[in-house]
């Protein structure tokens, strides 16, 4: 099938002819070989974008390079998975999750889908079959589309995750007199299988065989003080330690990293380059990790079941729905990298040692041309002699290791 016209109704898989996804791909892989670099091909869509809607560049505030490659390999990842419709919703979704922050519009993904065609027309001439030009256009308005879809549609998952998360960690703030807290009491261990309350009253049947009814007592009685003597959870945290340990998890200690870093992800899910940092930060923290395998569907559920507990009197199958799809998709972001931090770590280290000092003097002043290129107001910032200069590229330099060594 043909995509005409953007759908921003329904978000499917979407299967295409098999000749229009050959002759799309290979359009792609033409153009990308008629531009001098990925870089250059990346800038020459920017650049065709923006001169068509200057209006457009208001919604990203990435400087223009980075914005470019960006592009550039957002768009690569796209249509290379053209002919795989399972494989190519899973991409935009994780796409239009990473964008939710942008106002996608049926008119704007016009301008951007013809901006693109006209340039490929322009560069491809008769190498831009019509097969191509129909491929290309139908893969535009299929990821605006969904784009579209998703903001709409995801908007009052986001709006539930905030809501329900400032629920879970101020449990005790909403309490207005000790009748309220003591309801509180049972909720917090809801889903646990037993409350504070019934605990003691467990210890008591397990205990019954015992001939002694003073002993009997005795124990009962220190059950009840050591169960009176616990912290009720009143936070998220507090619940997700409390519940790790009920079922089972309090020797997986890759989850504290997780959750050390999970509510600044929960901030910023509507944050796209800000949820990003974070699961890459997040990313580099597991990859140091030792010991067991880090299984992350365990976290999960651990998760929900702390949620549950705190969020009882709200908590419905939307809850259910949000939280899942926010932690699926954290899961697709934090897969990205898997395996990868060690890799980049040891290259990144044999490359700075293995600089000369001539070369080091030559990487400096190239970190600035590109920064000041990038940046132009950062010129304003760095009036410092060249020593001080060299001086904070070098402090940048070892940050950049330090961070793969040292992630908090």
């Amino acid at each position: 099938i043909e995509v005409l016209e953007v759908n921003e109704y329904v978000f499917e898989e979407l299967r295409l002819a098999p000749d229009i996804v050959q002759e799309t791909q290979e359009a792609w892989r033409t153009f990308i070989g008629l531009a001098s670099s990925r870089d250059a091909a990346g800038e020459a869509i920017y650049s065709a974008i923006f001169e068509s809607a200057p209006t457009l560049q208001g919604l990203f505030k990435t400087p223009r390079p980075v914005m470019a490659m960006r592009f550039m390999n957002g768009l690569n990842n796209i249509i290379s998975s053209m002919n795989t419709s399972s494989a190519l919703k899973v991409i935009v979704e994780t796409l239009g999750f990473q964008h939710l922050d942008l106002d996608v519009t049926v008119p704007r993904v016009g301008l951007f889908r013809d901006a693109v065609a006209e340039l490929f027309e322009q560069e491809l001439a008769e190498r831009f079959s019509s097969k191509a030009r129909s491929g290309l256009k139908s893969i535009f308005n299929y990821v605006g589309g969904a784009y579209i879809f998703i903001r709409r549609e995801y908007a009052g998952r986001i709006k539930i995750i905030g809501k329900s998360w400032r629920t879970a960690n101020n449990k005790v703030e909403g309490s207005d007199d000790g009748s309220e807290e003591d309801g509180q009491t049972g909720d917090a261990t809801a889903g646990l299988g037993f409350s504070f309350e019934e605990a003691p009253e467990k210890a008591t049947i397990n205990t019954s065989g015992s001939k002694d009814g003073e002993e009997r007592e005795a124990r009962d009685s220190d059950a009840k003080k050591t169960m009176e003597s616990m912290k009720v959870p009143t936070t998220f945290n507090e619940m997700f330690l409390f519940n790790a340990a009920v079922m089972g998890f309090s020797a997986s200690t890759w989850m504290q990293m997780v959750l050390e870093q999970f509510g600044a992800i929960v901030s910023n899910v509507a944050n796209s380059y800000r949820l990003q940092e974070e699961c890459d930060i997040l990313a580099l923290r597991l990859a140091k990790h030792k010991g067991q395998k880090i299984y992350l569907n365990e976290f999960k559920a651990v998760m929900l079941a702390a949620l549950r507990s705190l969020v009882p009197r709200e908590w419905s199958s939307e809850h259910e729905v949000a939280w899942c799809w926010l932690w699926e998709n954290v899961e697709r972001l934090l897969r990205q990298t898997v395996g990868k931090p060690t890799v980049q770590a040891r290259s990144l280290e044999r490359f700075i040692r293995s600089l000369t000092d001539e070369a080091q003097t030559k990487l400096r002043s190239q970190v600035y041309e590109r920064f000041f290129q990038v940046a132009p107001a950062g010129q304003d910032h760095f009036k410092q002699s060249t020593s001080r200069l060299h001086f904070i590229a070098d402090k940048v330099f070892e940050m950049t290791l330090e961070i793969y060594h040292e992630p908090r």
